[in-house]
């Protein structure tokens, strides 16, 4: 239960810093500033709770871990199921912070950081856009963080190369769709914000798994028999 109670608080953890960087504070940080803000979020808790879950925080990196065989299939529904929980929670406290500023004008304003694409896209990107930045940018992250944990040797830097793969694909996904890659951090600000937001989720639900299947069977091919 340990290892579950971590996934949740490390999500939520995501969901409030990455999603209320963007929120609030995304008009002066610039997309940079998010990128760094949800890359940052993984370094932290990366090194707090990576011993005990191994710091997923999301069900991408989750399917991933277990198409390599490295989670069985029951931890492997914990998992998304409590990072699932932890993002809305997050979602929930940044909604309620929102709403105690009233020069910010509520969280229906400001938003939740929520993904989208067509009027939603910050540059109008259709769906099918939308799908394969997903697929794409879900695939190196996931790709990324099945190399790195793979050996002991780079390990103990997992954290940080995480976290900076996170910016990274932030940095091109932010103008497209504000990127996901993340299943349960796109649920979490939609079904708060519901709208557009609710009904365009699949894409960051979808895409993601797609990309994080990719990630796992690639890393697999790669190393098998090694």
């Amino acid at each position: 239960m340990k290892r579950y109670i971590s996934e949740l608080i490390g999500t939520m953890v995501l969901v409030l810093f990455g999603c209320g960087s963007a929120a609030i504070a995304g008009s002066v940080l610039g997309n940079l500033g998010i990128a760094m803000a949800f890359g940052l979020s993984i370094v932290a808790m990366a090194y707090v709770i990576g011993d005990i879950s191994g710091c997923h925080i999301n069900p991408a990196v989750s399917i991933g871990m277990w198409i390599d065989g490295r989670m069985e299939a029951k931890d492997l529904i914990m998992y998304i199921v409590f990072q699932c929980i932890g993002a809305i929670i997050g979602t929930a406290l940044l909604a309620t912070l929102i709403n105690t500023a009233p020069s910010l004008g509520g969280y229906m304003a400001t938003g939740l950081g929520q993904n989208g694409f067509g009027a939603a896209s910050s540059v109008g990107i259709n769906v099918y856009g939308a799908l394969i930045t997903e697929i794409i940018l879900t695939f190196v992250f996931v790709f990324t963080v099945l190399g790195v944990t793979r050996s002991e040797k780079t390990s103990v830097v997992a954290g940080i190369v995480i976290g900076l793969t996170l910016a990274f694909v932030h940095i091109m996904g932010i103008p497209l769709t504000g990127t996901s890659v993340n299943p349960a951090r796109s649920l979490g600000p939609a079904l708060f914000m519901g709208g557009v937001a609710l009904q365009q989720v699949w894409v960051f639900i979808v895409a993601p798994i797609v990309g994080a299947v990719i990630a796992g069977l690639a890393h697999k091919g790669l190393y098998d028999g090694e």
